[in-house]
């Protein structure tokens, strides 16, 4: 592949996100979005995907649905904040159904949600709390960091217990999981990527 078109993917790429978050912020479907500016659905989703090769036309009508400046759409910056995630527009990641909500774990995306190489989230982990039954196991590296209280991490057959401002980095193919064994909650950081050493 030609670096001139390794290069057009990239842009195209660049756009498709600028598009996904420009289009999520306005709380738009992608049906939505088609309907309101009279693009295909199919060519949305082939842009959001990092795919296809838009008129100009097609681009100036998505920009004005959305209320972004063209440049900014095709630059991949439909908002100069993308990358910033306000406290108060955080993610709250889903629940399990299997616990009561009193030991549920509380899990805060704190990198923007179109965010697939690295993400970070922030877990408030209740007294008592255990996953032991339901070990994960994923591709990636995770590195989590006490920031309050305690909690027990158990990786393969090793079992760590951290403390405020410990840290255990591990990969994820190996199952593991967490504990928190005192009558205070822990909060954790957490950063997760797809690739492991």
């Amino acid at each position: 592949m030609s670096s001139e078109r390794s290069e057009y993917r990239e842009e195209i790429a660049a756009m498709g996100v600028a598009l996904r978050l420009a289009r999520r912020r306005q709380g738009l479907s992608v049906q939505a979005l088609s309907a309101k500016s009279d693009v295909s659905f199919g060519l949305i989703s082939q842009l959001e995907r990092g795919m296809g090769n838009p008129s100009f036309v097609s681009l100036q009508r998505l920009a004005e649905a959305l209320e972004v400046p063209l440049p900014k759409l095709v630059s991949g910056v439909a908002n100069q904040d993308a990358l910033v995630v306000r406290r108060s527009e955080r993610r709250l990641l889903p629940f399990s159904r299997d616990e009561p909500e009193s030991r549920q774990v509380v899990r805060e995306l704190v990198t923007p949600a179109n965010q697939s190489v690295l993400q970070v989230i922030r877990s408030t982990v209740p007294p008592g709390f255990s996953n032991e039954g339901r070990a994960f196991r994923h591709i990636g590296m995770e590195c989590v960091v006490v920031e309050s209280g305690s909690l027990v991490v158990v990786h393969g057959d090793r079992r760590v217990e951290l403390g405020v401002g410990d840290s255990m980095t591990y990969e994820c193919s190996v199952p593991h999981w967490w504990a928190n064994t005192t009558d205070a909650p822990a909060v954790v950081l957490g950063a997760v990527t797809p690739f492991e050493i």
